[in-house]
């Protein structure tokens, strides 16, 4: 087998080397400098741990051409996402990382770089994890660790009858910005300026967890989870929990309603059919959270105080099937499946 070389021509760095060189300045307190083959994190005091993990793979949830920085940003925000629906703060990862052959160390400098910006934004520190060398394309897991004061976790299958649902920040730009990373891009794409491009594609790079809304979401929510695999079929995930006297769980979503980004309003006044990529679209890693009317206006104050706007789009009622999304018209949206699935 050929020596692995990098690009300034010597040896690639091995496993120990890797880590040394490029994920062990991140590591935090409990970590050993990463030298050990496991970490220590003490719970603060009164709090429980909040435990999640998601993957990404390149060709399935990144092009293998994104920027390295952008990759490492988008893996570790996936997680932290999950972290902030549930109302925790973030603590600590572990990073699994199976790299295919062509590897290289400008690659993984980038990712690094990118890495150790997401924890300076997010909060939370490198505990360890594995890397090895993948017999496909990359995959870069984490595991996210978040804390809650003890017994306050928001759970996806809270909501009840009446509740008002609501989501933050603006729907669908990542959905959008994949479009337009597609090659060649999306024809609706002629309607937008440079910067609305930029904006949609950075929304679908960079994804924004709402760490800030944690607190308002365990003082007020009865469910939460993160907008992930669109928010048509992410909703109807948190309605399926059904209710203690057996009935079902059904929500009617006024559509006009729906929070959009400027460039986002643009491309659906050029391309009216987006809305249905709008709502089914994945990636937004916006919060969905289900609220008692009577909280719903501390709810809204609260978040809009923390810098992160919630939207109030419909109503959990009784009732069968998944949820509908009406236009202005009255008219249901066909949205199909509703998501994206890994399967």
């Amino acid at each position: 087998m050929a020596e692995d070389r990098s690009e300034a021509g010597g040896p690639r760095p091995d496993e120990d080397g890797l880590i040394a060189r490029y994920f062990a300045p991140l590591a935090g307190p409990g970590a050993d400098g990463l030298r050990d083959d496991a970490a220590t994190l003490t719970p603060s005091p009164g709090c429980d741990l909040v435990l999640t993990a998601d993957a990404i793979v390149a060709g399935v949830h990144y092009f293998p051409d994104d920027p390295p920085a952008s990759i490492a940003r988008k893996a570790l925000g996936v997680n932290v996402s999950d972290l902030a629906a549930k109302g925790a703060s973030p603590r600590g990862y572990l990073l699994t990382l199976a790299l295919p052959d062509e590897w290289s160390e400008d690659w993984l400098a980038g990712f690094a770089a990118g890495l150790g910006a997401g924890l300076a934004a997010f909060g939370g520190v490198l505990l360890g994890g594995d890397t090895v060398r993948a017999a496909g394309p990359a995959l870069i897991g984490v595991t996210a660790i978040g804390e809650v004061p003890r017994g306050t976790m928001v759970r996806r299958l809270g909501a009840r009858i009446g509740d008002r649902i609501c989501v933050s920040g603006t729907i669908g730009d990542a959905a959008l910005g994949l479009h337009l990373r597609q090659a060649p891009p999306a024809t609706w794409s002629e309607a937008l300026d440079a910067s609305d491009r930029a904006a949609l594609i950075d929304r679908y790079w960079h994804p924004r967890p709402r760490i800030a809304l944690a607190p308002v979401l365990r003082a007020h929510a009865r469910a939460a989870m993160d907008v992930s695999d669109g928010l048509a079929g992410d909703l109807a995930k948190m309605l399926k929990g059904g209710t203690p006297d057996e009935q079902g769980l059904w929500a009617d979503i006024d559509l006009a309603a729906m929070p959009l980004s400027e460039a986002a309003a643009r491309a659906l006044a050029a391309a009216p059919e987006l809305l249905t990529t709008i709502v089914t679209g994945g990636d937004d890693y916006e919060i969905l959270c289900a609220v008692a009317p009577e909280h719903l206006n501390a709810l809204l104050a609260e978040a809009g105080a923390v810098g992160v706007p919630l939207t109030c789009i419909g109503t959990v009622t009784a009732g069968q099937g998944a949820p509908v999304f009406r236009q202005a018209s009255g008219r249901a949206l066909s949205i199909g499946t509703g998501s994206f699935s890994h399967f």
